[in-house]
């Protein structure tokens, strides 16, 4: 078990230097995966110096060289050991899901939600870098979110296959939020149920965006609120959405009283990171998170 625990994580811990190089590169004009533009060596961003093998060793690189740049000492950019260590991390996900790897129906589970946390991770990086959330990677969480509901109408009923909180779509399942979820509707169809969370994430944003004349929120956002609907469903994709603007207005505040540039946080949020870190609290806490805003306001 430790084997396959340590390569899974050297795994993400690889796929994440990759997922550093598809988002650094990134720019609107040269597309997301332009082999042109991925093909080439990896080098310096400051001084321009070719990188050796020594100095590409996800992590270790990183911390053995101090941060710093072997050739010109300039300060190397914390997104790299970051989102190596999170994809590390992520390609442990079956172990939370299942409390073993096995190589069945819920392999399929565990691909989906590994390439859902990594699609997360780039449109945090690129978003925060470039305030543009690019469209492929929106319609990938969408066309997962398609094949998603196929496979949880199909197997729904077989809780082995599914995540915790979604052995089964009916009343209260189906949902990350549990029992919550009965009291919103729109539990007897699945496939209703998550296209209309599709519909109502696009009139949130949409809405926004109309009534801030698009300073709040943009079309990427409003793309990426519409692919979780299709991801996760109704009522999940309006708690997402509120859970992501709470926490992305608190930054907002901090930003404004000085502490967030204190942090080497921009003058602008993008919110797509926000909506997507309030994905991922849905996937682990959702029902907590509920229960907790319950009890606390004695409900």
């Amino acid at each position: 078990m430790f084997v396959i625990f340590f390569f899974l994580f050297i795994l993400g811990l690889i796929v994440g230097s990759f997922l550093n190089v598809v988002s650094l590169r990134y720019s609107p004009e040269k597309g997301l995966f332009n082999f042109h533009n991925l093909s080439g060596r990896s080098r310096c961003l400051h001084c321009g110096k070719t990188l050796r093998w020594h100095e590409l060793i996800p992590v270790f690189s990183f911390l053995i060289q101090k941060g710093q740049c072997r050739s010109c000492g300039a300060k190397l950019n914390w997104q790299y050991p970051l989102v190596e260590l999170a994809s590390g991390f992520v390609f442990l996900l079956p172990f939370y899901l299942f409390g073993h790897f096995t190589f069945h129906f819920s392999l399929f589970t565990s691909v989906v939600w590994i390439s859902v946390f990594l699609i997360f991770l780039l449109i945090w990086t690129i978003d925060y870098r470039l305030y543009l959330i690019p469209d492929g990677l929106n319609i990938g969480l969408g066309i997962i979110g398609i094949f998603w509901i196929l496979f949880s109408g199909v197997y729904g009923s077989d809780s082995a296959f599914l995540p915790p909180g979604l052995s089964r779509f009916g009343e209260f399942q189906g949902s990350f939020f549990g029992s919550y979820a009965g009291l919103f509707g729109l539990r007897q169809n699945i496939w209703i149920n998550h296209f209309a969370a599709a519909l109502i994430g696009i009139s949130i944003v949409g809405l926004v965006i109309l009534l801030t004349k698009g300073k709040g929120m943009g079309m990427g956002d409003l793309k990426l609120l519409a692919a979780l609907g299709l991801l996760y469903g109704w009522p999940d994709v309006l708690f997402i959405f509120i859970i992501g603007t709470t926490v992305g207005a608190s930054a907002s505040v901090a930003l404004m009283l000085g502490s967030a540039r204190r942090w080497g946080m921009k003058s602008q949020i993008p919110f797509g990171p926000f909506l997507t870190l309030a994905a991922v609290l849905a996937f682990f806490f959702g029902e907590q998170i509920l229960r907790g805003y319950f009890n606390f306001f004695g409900i």
